[in-house]
């Protein structure tokens, strides 16, 4: 029985089964609870608006390096429209998954109305005008455009319809990338090779000083403080994930013994990393776009016009006594339970939407070349997040039944959560808490998470914490983590130092020089403040004699600052995250950085030489197209973070739960964005970046039953 069968008969469709959503909406929704979470869920998305338009509010006053204490007229204007804007965009969202207009039916009529008196008038006074308009109106409605828009439809789903023809199209888009940007490097990776060569000259014999006031050592660089140091010598950390900082320095000692330079590996490194870049993101469009776990139940509700079965459930004639103008989306055809979730392969549109986005982004184009650990997190981070969704749309909900994970999805995702933890420390964090969240939400099939996720946390993280433990690699230093905290101290001891008491001055001076603190401080960036970086650093953490007592006095001291000056204290740490969730802020580091940095195009052997006036064009054409107003938001990460967030808030009032828990991972992200030690760090925001659109398509996805009940209703 068809849809509009179903419809005609009375049967329920999709958005008419009980959920949260409609529950609320039932008889004794005024009940107190039901108002209360109501409110609440309200409340938390309007909290989220609020932050994105605080963030956007101040950004002029920390572009003029000022404090909030000079907040005007201007800010309060920005920071009401700014509010007015995003909330608005989460209640259209919100309409649009309950299956409403997103404007009222009523404001339409008006608009239409107002329009069409306008329009008349206008075509009154020019007939010309409207000679013209009718001819538009006519192509547009003319089989000629039906039957261009149709064709592209067809060739378009037709070559994304499979994972390699989606991983040829990446790989014929990025074969510039590796051939002529060859590789792309900072600071990071030359520590790590000095890490490894280094232990690589101890474990062949050959002296080199361990300690000593004046020297310093690979450890000394992105200090690590001393009391942290085995008894032994040794010169690995896990300051850039040990397992990176070994692969990474192996490859380049093997460049150098074989070539005589670091280069060859650099681009050997390069070229494994956009391989890996492929695979994952290839995987991953496969899964949101083509839902290749539904081929052994398709529905045949028509023949499928690509010899396809998954797109048998997916289109039907638009009118089958003319077949020339194509096929539709079969809105109704789908199986559903209390999500009301589509199970239809995505249409033309998103296809076309994801690819330009992968192929032509800065974003995604310089990360699968660069050599440093955000990178490849972040292309693992796609290809667990397109597994979290194959699990996500196999929990039961959707196809009716529940079902375990594929022999291939439950492997890749062993690989991608292991590749997740070995290149970011704070990746174990993240996978420990969604475990947990994974395992309410999805108790049955328990197995899969405690495999795939338990399991290697405890052998990598166990591993790396039982190496550290035993002497073989020293630990990162946890100062790491205080960005937020030494900048307030920084910020205040340099706008503000008598705010400052003895008593805090005294705790502080076992670890750090405020005076040094105070001429280090800078306000994107808290690494000149913890000494990282090259011999010529101001040394204000003093690594080499502080202990972890002098941590905890620490800590007191800094809330004995802040408490003394709270203006100063929020004016550091809105300083240091506001351009995260600013869309007109420009990044503190762009990926384009590392493209065409000294350390690429003055220091490397040869690599400068090739492609080095090339390099810097194409670095420079990025960053001029991100500086384009609105255009260039596309090519920033702070433009999908803030997305991200409205789309989350949405979620929350449409009380999309299991949704919510398989998404965490993106809030989380934000609260290291956060914590990290610079402003508007592009790298820091690529997870979140890469998946918006697949989130989007999920949003989608989850919203089109009910919008399509509605419309069938009227």
């Amino acid at each position: 029985m068809t849809h509009s069968a179903s419809i005609a008969s009375g049967s329920a469709c999709p958005s008419q089964v009980s959920d949260s959503d409609e529950a609320e909406h039932s008889t004794d929704h005024g009940s107190i609870a039901q108002r209360m979470g109501r409110f609440s869920r309200w409340a938390l998305a309007a909290l989220a608006c609020l932050w994105l338009a605080l963030c956007t509010a101040v950004g002029p006053i920390y572009w003029a390096d000022s404090s909030i204490a000079s907040w005007s007229w201007f800010q309060t204007l920005t920071l009401l429209g700014s509010f007015a804007v995003y909330f608005s965009m989460v209640c259209a969202l919100v309409r649009f998954g309950r299956g409403q207009r997103i404007i009222p039916l009523t404001w339409l009529r008006t608009t239409r109305a107002s329009l069409a008196s306008r329009l008349q008038a206008s075509s009154q006074a020019n007939s010309q005008v409207s000679k013209i308009c009718l001819a538009i109106r006519r192509f547009f409605t003319s089989r000629l455009w039906v039957g261009m828009k149709t064709a592209c439809s067809r060739i378009l789903i037709q070559a994304t319809n499979r994972r390699w023809k989606i991983a040829l199209i990446l790989c014929v888009g990025w074969i510039w990338i590796p051939t002529t940007l060859l590789s792309a490097y900072g600071a990071d990776i030359r520590s790590q090779m000095r890490e490894f060569s280094w232990a690589w000259n101890q474990w062949t014999g050959v002296h080199q000083p361990y300690i000593g006031f004046f020297s310093f050592v690979p450890m000394d660089i992105y200090p690590t403080a001393h009391y942290l140091w085995p008894e032994s010598s040794t010169y690995l950390t896990d300051q850039h994930n040990i397992v990176l900082t070994i692969v990474h320095g192996a490859v380049a000692a093997a460049s150098r013994y074989l070539t005589g330079s670091n280069d060859w590996g650099l681009v050997t490194l390069s070229a494994m990393q956009w391989l890996f870049a492929i695979l994952c993101c290839s995987a991953t469009l496969h899964r949101f776009l083509n839902l290749p776990w539904l081929r052994r139940e398709a529905v045949f509700a028509t023949p499928s016009p690509f010899g396809q079965p998954e797109y048998s459930q997916a289109l039907e004639l638009i009118d089958p006594t003319h077949p020339e103008r194509g096929y539709r989306p079969l809105t109704l055809e789908c199986r559903t339970k209390k999500n009301g979730s589509a199970l239809l392969p995505a249409g033309p549109i998103f296809r076309f939407a994801f690819l330009p986005f992968f192929l032509f982004c800065p974003l995604v184009v310089f990360s699968t070349i660069s050599l440093t650990k955000s990178p490849l997190f972040a292309f693992a981070f796609v290809w667990w997040f397109g597994i979290g969704y194959e699990l996500h749309m196999t929990s039961g909900l959707h196809l009716g039944t529940k079902r375990g994970l594929r022999k291939r999805s439950f492997i890749a995702m062993l690989i991608a959560t292991c590749i997740m933890l070995i290149s970011a420390k704070y990746a174990w964090y993240i996978l420990v808490f969604q475990l947990v969240l994974f395992l309410i939400a999805d108790r049955k099939r328990w197995y899969v998470y405690v495999i795939t996720t338990l399991l290697p946390v405890i052998v990598i993280h166990g591993g790396i914490a039982l190496m550290i433990n035993n002497g073989s690699i020293i630990s990162g230093d946890p100062i790491e983590s205080r960005g937020i905290q030494l900048q307030q101290i920084a910020r205040i001891a340099k706008r503000n130092p008598s705010a400052i008491s003895s008593s805090a001055k005294a705790r502080l001076s076992a670890v750090f020089n405020l005076d040094q603190m105070a001429e280090a401080y800078y306000p994107q960036d808290a690494d000149p403040v913890k000494s990282s970086g090259i011999q010529s650093k101001k040394v204000s953490y003093r690594w080499r004699s502080a202990t972890p007592e002098d941590l905890e006095a620490f800590n007191k001291a800094w809330l004995e600052i802040i408490k003394a000056d709270p203006v100063t204290a929020t004016d550091a740490f809105l300083a240091k995250c506001f351009g995260y969730f600013n869309v007109f802020d420009q990044p503190y580091v762009a990926m384009n950085y590392y493209v065409s940095n000294d350390y690429v195009q003055q220091s490397s052997t040869w690599i400068k030489y090739q492609f080095h006036d090339w390099r810097n064009t194409i670095s420079e054409d990025a960053q001029q197209w991100g500086e384009i107003p609105v255009l260039g938001w596309v090519t920033h990460g702070n433009f999908y973070v803030t997305l991200t967030l409205i789309f989350g808030a949405a979620e929350v009032i449409l009380r999309r739960w299991r949704t919510l828990v398989w998404h965490m991972p993106l809030l989380l992200l934000m609260g290291v964005m956060i914590t990290a030690p610079a402003n508007n760090f592009e790298r820091h925001m690529l997870p979140v970046a890469f998946v918006f659109g697949c989130m989007a398509l999920t949003f989608w996805r989850e919203s089109r039953p009910r919008a399509a009940c509605s419309k069938a209703a009227l």
